[in-house]
């Protein structure tokens, strides 16, 4: 049965429809806000995925070009593999939505947000994660919701949820905040240097909307909510586990009581042969076969409590460090010879190099997605091979991860890249991560600063990133411990990675994944005051000890620009009929040449003293002539009634016989040659634009220049 239910979001009307579409789906919805029309649909396997000891949830977010009336420019001019964009938002509806499915839940479920129409005012990834949580909360897959998410922006020091475009264009703020009725789940921010009690304001601000769509959604869900089906339950045969736990639970907790990953890795793997030994001994010689689950899980769940009871209980690191310190770290600047920027930044097992690179206009990275960003400048790139963490796989390209990792570490570098006017370069950075024992998305925010200073980009003020980790006691929640700077097995086992980049006066950046069902304010503002420490020291202690301020001159390898502007009605003489002049141009001194809309040119060119003359001819070629000056002209050709000359840009004018010297001049080759460089005054331009030229006159204007010597 068709249904609509209405609700008001930020001051506009928000509806949720079902019944409509896709009625075979385990949920539908449709969510309107504005003229954004956003379709989301969830499904369910029948049975439990076999041979995976994970919840296997997929999330996808499909950008559809009709949906802002516009054609795909691909070749076959149908929608390609998702825009990072589509990627990143896909990430963020899966954060808070996964740790609220059952932990031993092991069927397949599919989410798919379709965006049907978009109006640029009312987010597209607001609709989605809201239809997510309405589509599954309605239908029969177990999971423990709902939750909502919305945008929050800063306008002149006032917060504002879910900005229209222009508010978004103005705000210091791109937050997403999603959560329950009574918790954070999930953070992500791209900021310019907002300081930490201003970000947590917002984030309550922004709780108190998601509370009231919460309550709308579990509305809906008593109306029309199906029954949530049974399923096959995937945990640990508890009798084969407390087999496990009495006899190898000391040996474990000594097994992770080690500082280096490879050592604690092979630790952990002698155990678990000694726990297979063990399941043979109780179920026989096929025990690996028919109870491979229960022997991998509870290698894995005895691992987890061994590390998670050492930290609470003891308030002690696995790798003996205590809960606020960070682990050893170094960094270098200048290491690859070619390359316009390097960096190699280190914190524990976890090495970052980050490579900067220096570009054209035309090296801007080109946008084919649903807003109206067309392009971009700044780049930051992350690759995880497999061999940072000692594995044999082949590369098959980024992955969601990888792509993640980049653009948060983008966003915490944007607000600090000087502008085009200040550096008129494209900027690539590529973080190559070589080792990883955790937190490399914000290593490579580190790395990348200083790969930037030492590209010679004059960046505003230098940026690192840290996280906070988190390990709650299930049966006293209130209570838990806080870590600055987690290592993989932290990650792992723990509970949180409060992901925070940025300066010592602001964030400017955060994401945050959680394994929990919520983060509660007083969490979130630790986790803030705890990197704001750990950044202030990274940047005082690393990186301004290892390069202090950006360098005075960019790479002798990297591309030398000059800038001007032309007047606009000018830059169809600087192009030329069918792009004749600038070709000419660019051949004559080997220069690459990009011309704005608002008439600024950028020449490029390894050599400044090529730039600089392809800058002369553009010069000469947008100068008016006017009546009256002297100018430098060549003569290029010579006839029986006087001399043309070039007066540069295109312009020649005419020297009459009788204007070259006020002494008789029978023959113009008497006195000039094609070539020869002379001085001339511009007496005249006719109707049509002829040019005449007089030398005569500047005998008498050099005479009195000689005199006064």
């Amino acid at each position: 049965m068709f249904k609509v239910y209405e609700t008001m979001l930020a001051g506009r009307k928000l509806s949720i429809e079902t019944g409509k579409f896709a009625n075979q789906a385990n949920g539908s919805v449709t969510v309107r806000y504005g003229d954004t029309v956003v379709m989301t649909n969830v499904t369910a396997s029948k049975e439990p995925k076999e041979g995976v000891d994970f919840f296997p949830l997929s999330v996808d977010y499909e950008e559809k070009l009709y949906a802002v009336g516009r054609i795909p420019g691909s070749f076959n001019r149908r929608e390609g593999k998702p825009a990072d964009k589509a990627i990143l938002i896909s990430r963020a509806i899966d954060r808070p939505i996964r740790p609220l499915f059952p932990s031993d839940f092991r069927n397949d479920v599919c989410i798919v947000n379709t965006v049907l129409s978009m109006d640029q005012d009312n987010s597209p990834e607001v609709c989605a994660n809201i239809g997510t949580s309405a589509a599954l909360s309605i239908s029969d897959i177990p999971w423990n919701g709902p939750t909502a998410a919305v945008k929050v922006g800063l306008v002149d020091d006032n917060i504002i949820i879910n900005p229209n475009e222009e508010q978004s264009k103005k705000s210091k703020l791109r937050l997403t905040v999603a959560g329950t009725e009574s918790k954070i789940t999930m953070i992500e921010a791209g900021a310019d240097e907002v300081p930490n009690d201003v970000m947590l304001q917002c984030i309550k601000e922004a709780h108190k909307e998601i509370i009231k769509l919460c309550q709308f959604i579990s509305n809906i869900r008593k109306e029309i909510g199906k029954e949530k089906f049974e399923y096959t339950s995937f945990s640990v045969n508890p009798d084969f586990y407390k087999a496990v736990c009495d006899k190898f639970e000391q040996k474990m907790y000594e097994g992770v009581r080690e500082s280096n990953k490879e050592i604690r890795n092979d630790n952990v793997d002698k155990i678990a042969e000694e726990i297979e030994a063990l399941a043979i001994e109780m179920y026989g010689e096929d025990a690996k076969e028919e109870h491979n689950f229960d022997i991998s899980t509870a290698v894995h769940d005895l691992e987890k409590a061994c590390v998670r009871k050492m930290i609470l209980t003891e308030h002690r690191r696995p790798d003996g460090r205590k809960l606020d310190e960070i682990r050893p770290l170094n960094a270098e600047v200048g290491l690859l010879p070619r390359v316009h920027g390097s960096a190699l930044f280190s914190r524990g097992q976890t090495q970052v190099l980050s490579i900067a690179t220096l570009g054209t206009k035309s090296d801007e990275q080109e946008l084919d997605g649903l807003d109206n960003v067309t392009s971009k400048r700044y780049m930051h790139q992350y690759n995880f091979p497999s061999y940072s963490v000692g594995e044999a796989r082949p590369s098959k390209g980024p992955g969601r991860r990888e792509i993640g990792h980049g653009a948060l570490a983008e966003k915490a570098l944007v607000p600090v890249i000087p502008s085009e006017d200040e550096f008129p370069y494209t900027i690539r950075v590529v973080s190559e991560v070589l080792e990883s024992n955790g937190s490399t998305s914000q290593a490579s925010i580190c790395g990348s600063t200083l790969a930037l200073m030492d590209a010679g980009v004059p960046i505003k003020k230098p940026v690192a990133g840290i996280s906070a980790g988190l390990i709650t006691d299930p049966e006293k929640p209130e209570e838990y411990i806080m870590l600055t700077d987690i290592q993989d097995i932290e990650d792992f086992f723990g509970d949180m990675d409060f992901k925070v980049g940025g300066t010592k006066d602001g964030i400017t950046a955060i994401q945050v994944d959680i394994k929990i069902d919520g983060l509660t304010y007083d969490i979130i503002e630790k986790a803030f005051e705890r990197t704001k420490i750990a950044r202030d020291y990274i940047i005082d202690e690393v990186i301004l000890k290892t390069i202090s301020e950006p360098r005075k001159e960019i790479s002798k390898y990297a591309p030398k620009i000059v800038t001007m502007t032309v007047p606009v009605e000018k830059i169809k003489d600087v192009i030329g009929s069918g792009g004749k002049t600038i070709n000419k141009i660019i051949e004559e001194t080997g220069v690459k040449i990009d011309i704005e809309d608002d008439g600024r040119v950028c020449i490029y060119s390894n050599s400044l003293e090529n730039a600089n003359k392809a800058l002369k001819i553009v010069e000469d070629i947008v100068k008016d002539i006017e009546v009256g000056k002297i100018y430098e002209g060549t003569v290029t050709r010579i006839a029986p009634f006087g001399a043309f000359v070039d007066l540069g840009g295109g312009k020649e004018g005419l020297l009459h016989i009788s204007k070259i010297s006020s002494k008789r001049v029978n023959k113009v080759e008497d006195v000039l040659a094609v070539g020869d460089i002379i001085n001339v005054k511009v007496t005249e331009i006719d109707n049509t634009g002829k040019i005449s030229l007089n030398m005569k006159d500047l005998e008498k204007h050099n005479e009195n220049e000689n005199e006064e010597e």
